[in-house]
């Protein structure tokens, strides 16, 4: 990409200069290209002088100038500037922008796939919700998040499974089957009491209501045991189904559904504990079996199994990243998790040191809470069910699209509101109309060029000279570099900012230039320029999870 190559370009200067005596010799700082906020500064710039200027004792101006004498550009530039207080400034060709046009209609939907991974396997692990109640909005942002990572993350050559990790077994499991088998025996008329700590949600009392219209009484003739295991197993699996539908709805889907059960019938926790045995990471006090996080930098060491002989979550969640690295050989893993998980980032940071793994394999990304809102009123349970809202209600008021702009539109460490009014709403307030309706509109150009039968595959680029037209090439360039800073930084919140910002200028470019017009060589190019956009704007909303409509 350009801005490598101007960052090349920087090096090899400061090298010249600095075996020319002209620049003091020292070590070269990171160089860093970014875009000027003013665009009238050029299209690059590098702040290296104000680094280099304390290393070589003179003001960054003139190291500047020392570095532009010696700078051989590459071709896509046209010229650099120097300004104040001590960058270099970078413009680049007309002629080499507008071949770019050409550039992007022959990549086609391929347009801003890079080689950055190399085949390397890269294993997104999100959602993961207990399958014990339905999804709600806050993992419907964490779903989005992840599915949005892993097709980034494809674009660029790295080798991606998506997968679910099911918590099938355990305390929470439990609760879930006794709490529903209760609300079982009610349906009959029966006494029972719920458990202190169990599920008390109307979806429970609508499940159970369901699992006796499909199998009558016949759990209340068999022993409580059976019964509850039965009803157990019932109501986990339609819990998935709705789980998984929901998440279909979201577009949103799993390579693998990881069973925590496996764990314990494959023995990778047996073979996890032992070798942390071996490597003297466990210690036995107070009745339980502890991790001691505190000898790999923790504050204090954690509980494995618990005094009654029970495994706790953090030791299913240690042979589980077992199973990841050391079985399946992942690369890189990136975990996603809710805000509650915080405090667990750094034990299993230590857990990868104790695997004889580097820590920095696992990636985890905290996402913070969702609060709705519907205008000015704070939404905190549904007036349908009288419970908690449930991603499926939202999905269903807003359109998947609108909840996938929406979740991305934050960086996930963000508190996130999400308006569902703003999100219906269909003017140029609503940023996903805003966006999906300049596709439509360039879909509605290229239908009037095909009614008249207007062949512009030989349209000559070289045309393109205007101030609109130049900047939307200009954005248009910019989406193979935002898709390396997504896939770079995991922070797929720069998409949905892309998004809008290329619409934006895509508006403005239609407003101020006449694409179908008298003049046929010139509406050939402008057509060129808005098949390009299409393409480019079509790709960001894939790599959203979102559609690209060709009508609104």
């Amino acid at each position: 990409m350009v801005k490598q190559k101007i960052a090349d370009c920087l090096q090899q200067a400061v090298a010249k200069t600095q075996q020319e005596g002209t620049l003091a010799p020292g070590a070269l700082p990171e160089i860093i290209i970014e875009h000027p906020q003013n665009p009238s500064h050029g299209d690059f710039a590098s702040s290296l002088p104000l680094k280099l200027a304390r290393t070589t004792r003179m003001p960054p101006l003139a190291v500047a100038e020392k570095i532009v004498e010696k700078i051989s550009l590459p071709p896509e530039i046209d010229h650099t500037t120097i300004a104040p207080p001590g960058f270099i400034n970078f413009t680049l060709r007309n002629e080499w922008l507008t071949e770019q046009v050409e550039t992007i209609l022959a990549a086609g939907d391929l347009y801003g796939n890079l080689v950055l991974g190399k085949g390397k396997n890269i294993q997104v692990e999100f959602v993961s919700v207990n399958p014990t109640g339905p999804l709600h909005v806050g993992h419907g942002r964490g779903a989005v998040l992840g599915s949005t990572l892993a097709d980034v993350l494809s674009s660029t050559g790295y080798r991606v499974e998506r997968e679910y990790y099911l918590n099938d077994t355990g305390n929470q499991i439990e609760l879930f089957g006794h709490s529903l088998y209760v609300r079982y025996l009610q349906n009959f008329g029966k006494e029972a009491d719920m458990p202190p700590d169990g599920y008390h949600g109307n979806y429970v009392i609508d499940l159970a209501k369901e699992i006796a219209e499909e199998h009558g009484d016949k759990f209340l003739n068999v022993p409580q045991k059976e019964a509850l295991e039965a009803i157990t197993e019932l109501g986990f699996n339609k819990i998935i189904n709705s789980v998984k539908e929901d998440l279909l709805l979201l577009n949103v889907k799993f390579d693998k559904w990881f069973s925590e059960k496996s764990l314990y019938k494959g023995e990778q926790y047996n073979k996890v504990m032992a070798l942390l045995e071996s490597g003297n990471y466990v210690t036995k006090k107070e009745n339980a079996v502890w991790f001691a996080s505190s000898l790999l930098g923790e504050d204090k060491d954690n509980v494995l199994v618990r005094s009654d002989g029970s495994p706790t979550y953090f030791a299913s969640d240690i042979a589980y990243h077992y199973n990841k690295f050391i079985e399946r050989k992942f690369d890189t893993v990136i975990d996603i998790w809710g805000a509650d998980h915080q405090g667990h980032v750094p034990r299993m940071k230590a857990v990868m040191k104790a695997l004889g793994q580097d820590p920095e394999q696992l990636k985890v990304i905290i996402c913070q809470l969702v609060t709705l809102h519907r205008g000015k009123e704070t939404l905190k349970i549904s007036k349908r069910s009288g419970d908690i809202i449930t991603l499926r209600e939202v999905i269903d008021e807003v359109g998947a699209d609108a909840c996938r702009f929406s979740f991305l539109s934050y960086s996930a460490e963000s508190q996130m509101d999400f308006d569902l009014e703003l999100a219906k709403k269909q003017s140029a307030d609503n940023p996903v109309y805003y966006v999906q309706y300049a596709h439509a509109r360039i879909a509605s150009i290229l239908r009037l060029a095909q009614q008249r039968q207007i062949d512009y595959s030989q349209g000559d680029v070289s045309l393109l000279s205007t101030e609109p037209e130049l900047t939307l090439i200009r954005h248009l360039i910019m989406l193979p570099e935002v898709i390396e800073r997504v896939a770079a930084n995991l922070e797929p919140h720069h998409l949905p900012y892309y998004a809008q910002a290329l619409a934006t200028v895509f508006h403005s470019f239609y407003k101020q230039c006449r694409v179908v017009s008298q003049d046929e060589t010139l509406t050939k190019a402008r057509l060129k320029l808005v098949r390009a956009t299409q393409i480019t704007l079509a790709k960001t909303l894939h790599l959203m999870g979102m559609t690209a409509p060709e009508t609104m």
